[in-house]
């Protein structure tokens, strides 16, 4: 289990960087490849919406996502994508922001989470994916100091079995002295 006051500066602090990237793509960047081979950017933004759309029913609401079926499904951007980020980023920060809301237990496709680990994860993905973005519109790469920590720490115990997930490339070996932003996206298959 995350530390709750940790893993809500850290959310917050996740959803706001990520927020800004996705300000910073222009009108001809939607359709641009991304380091997650198979997604454009506009892919990769959907992801995150997405994952964050699910954030009410299943932590609020505690559904199982039997339950919430295929409400969710789909293309969520809509005409525009920047207000579709805002809203459920908006959501997510106020839902988990609840009184007890991180002592809650998620029931997802895999298994019950506690609410504290399930957004630990949240975190961990948007950390990586806005580097990949980042990358993707030929925005500032370097993601902050306290994020990255959080992200490594987050991820090593699973890096084995993220790869094994196929949702992400084989852990490269991270180079002598390499810095912690450069671990991690390593540990995810990253080529930085």
């Amino acid at each position: 289990m995350s530390e709750p006051q940790s893993v809500l500066v850290r959310q917050a602090e996740a959803l706001e960087l990520f927020g800004r990237r996705v300000h910073a793509i222009h009108d001809d960047q939607w359709e641009a490849p991304t380091p997650c081979t198979a997604w454009t950017v506009r892919d990769l933004v959907g992801h995150l919406v997405s994952e964050q759309a699910w954030v009410p029913a299943l932590v609020r609401d505690g559904a199982t996502v039997d339950a919430v079926g295929d409400s969710l499904a789909g293309d969520l951007l809509g005409p525009d994508p920047v207000a579709a980020w805002e809203s459920v980023a908006d959501a997510s920060r106020a839902v988990f922001a609840e009184p007890g809301a991180l002592d809650r237990t998620v029931h997802l496709s895999f298994g019950n989470l506690p609410a504290d680990d399930y957004c630990a994860q949240l975190v961990t993905d948007l950390t990586v994916h806005t580097w990949d973005l980042s990358r993707a519109i030929g925005a500032d790469e370097r993601l902050p100091g306290d994020l990255l920590s959080f992200a490594v720490r987050e991820v090593t115990p699973h890096a084995a079995e993220l790869e094994k997930s196929g949702l992400f490339a084989a852990p490269e070996e991270p180079p002598p002295g390499a810095d912690v932003q450069t671990k991690l996206l390593c540990l995810v298959g990253r080529r930085p």
